[in-house]
């Protein structure tokens, strides 16, 4: 006995879904926490004679899985939730998003709403985030708070924000941003230009200068819409893919967000060029822009992560439903039932977005050695049962709503589904504030317009 190793934390769980190696349960096993990581994951029995812990948490009917990875958002639109709903997407950005955008944008209001969408996210099991929007130190302060992970966007467009003038600005701006949060180890960056539509050749150019220099993904909207791509061909006699091609874009360094209009020798082009694509299913039909052709995609072999866009388009930050809403959309325009098997799903939601990130060395996957990032599910419910396949469950069955605990870097976030980190009463009681005060607005702009 004297040769047992001390540690912080020991979970018992009903089942461990470690997401690597794919389609593995392990059943009455124990996870082992020290240092913010995975130390180990053994059978039950086995970690009685092996450790000492500090602390012990028994869960049974309940399963482990890495914690989720929302691969594309913007965070801080979570106060613009149900605003303009039931328009298509240039609508929806012309004639409401954007003038609206126009007139609060601030970084009080990046920060409370990221404080919001953070809460909304922690809760249903999501701990780390992709984000692209103006004032991207306030959504960084909001995931400090949180004490979640955010791969924060240098954000760049060719028009002017209360954010910043010009594309050489926002950059700048981004870059001292990354200067003074390179410390942090929950905070990571992508450059961010918006789409091929809101960004000149320059702008890309520069984009592409600083990612080669200081080896960072690029995240960014293409192929959402039919009216992008038409646009492209009549502006620059191209299509956007091709004319992110020439400009040197493209490559394992690339996150191309939505990519729902694909012709097959598109796809070979994200294949061949290694690139990474972030899923958005929900946003994509909730703005009428289609479904992105995600068999194909799989079968090329390029990776494919899922992400819920903004509350603004969607209108929840909820994973479960994207994973979910992902295999049945597969499985439905392929007439093929197995085009995405449920653990192909899990790890859409997991390991794929953190490979994206270029963080697949530390999060994605309950392996020892990765920084210890773990939702507790609740399989025990009627809901639930009875349980054949802990996968199954999770990603047909099982939602958000059965999250119980959630820990990053090993400090526990969520117990018995509350935040610890965040206060939940204050930050509903802005988002009031914020409702008001936009509604407020709105009354007033139909005044004037009348």
């Amino acid at each position: 006995m004297h040769n047992q190793t001390v540690v912080d934390l020991r979970i018992d769980a009903d089942w461990i879904v470690p997401v690597e190696p794919a389609g593995m349960v392990l059943e009455h096993h124990s996870l082992i926490v020290g240092e913010n990581k995975i130390q180990d994951i053994l059978p039950s029995h086995e970690a009685d004679t092996r450790y000492l812990f500090r602390e012990r948490i028994r869960l049974p009917g309940h399963a482990l899985i890495p914690g989720l990875v929302n691969l594309h958002g913007h965070a801080a639109m979570a106060l613009l939730r149900g605003f303009a709903d039931d328009l298509p997407l240039m609508s929806w950005l012309n004639e409401r998003i954007w003038p609206a955008e126009s007139r609060w944008l601030s970084p009080e209001f990046t920060l409370d709403g990221s404080r919001l969408a953070c809460l909304e996210m922690l809760k249903g099991g999501i701990t780390c985030f992709n984000d692209m929007y103006f004032f991207p130190d306030a959504t960084i302060e909001a995931a400090l708070e949180a004490r979640m992970r955010v791969a924060a966007g240098i954000i760049a467009i060719d028009f002017a924000s209360a954010w910043a003038a010009d594309p050489d600005g926002y950059l700048q701006k981004g870059m001292e941003i990354r200067d003074a949060y390179r410390d942090q180890p929950l905070v990571s960056f992508c450059l961010a230009p918006h789409a091929p539509y809101s960004c000149g050749d320059k702008t890309l150019e520069k984009v592409q200068t600083l990612a080669d220099q200081l080896d960072l993904p690029i995240h960014m909207h293409v192929h959402e819409t039919h009216e992008e791509i038409h646009q492209s061909i009549e502006r620059f006699k191209v299509r956007p893919l091709e004319r992110l091609r020439r400009l040197g874009l493209l490559g394992p360094q690339f996150i191309g967000v939505h990519a729902v209009h694909l012709l097959d020798e598109e796809i070979a082009l994200l294949a061949e060029q290694g690139c990474h694509i972030a899923h958005c299913p929900t946003s994509n039909l909730k703005l009428g822009s289609g479904v992105a052709p995600k068999t194909k995609l799989l079968e090329a072999n390029i990776n494919v992560g899922v992400g819920t866009d903004s509350a603004a388009s969607n209108n929840r930050l909820d994973v479960f439903a994207e994973m979910r809403l992902a295999a049945l959309l597969a499985k439905g325009i392929s007439g093929r039932a197995n085009a995405v098997p449920a653990h192909t799903a899990l790890a859409m939601a997991t390991l794929n977005g953190a490979k994206a990130l270029g963080l697949d060395g530390q999060i994605g996957s309950l392996t020892p050695g990765k920084q210890a990032d773990i939702v507790a599910v609740d399989l025990s419910g009627a809901a639930t049962q009875p349980c054949y396949d802990p996968i199954s469950q999770l990603v047909y069955s099982a939602g958000r709503d059965q999250v119980r605990h959630v820990w990053v870097a090993g400090e526990m976030v969520v117990k018995d589904g509350r935040c610890l980190s965040l206060d939940e009463t204050a930050i509903v009681r802005r988002a009031h504030q914020w409702r008001e005060k936009i509604a407020a607005g709105q009354v007033e702009t139909k005044i004037v317009q009348n």
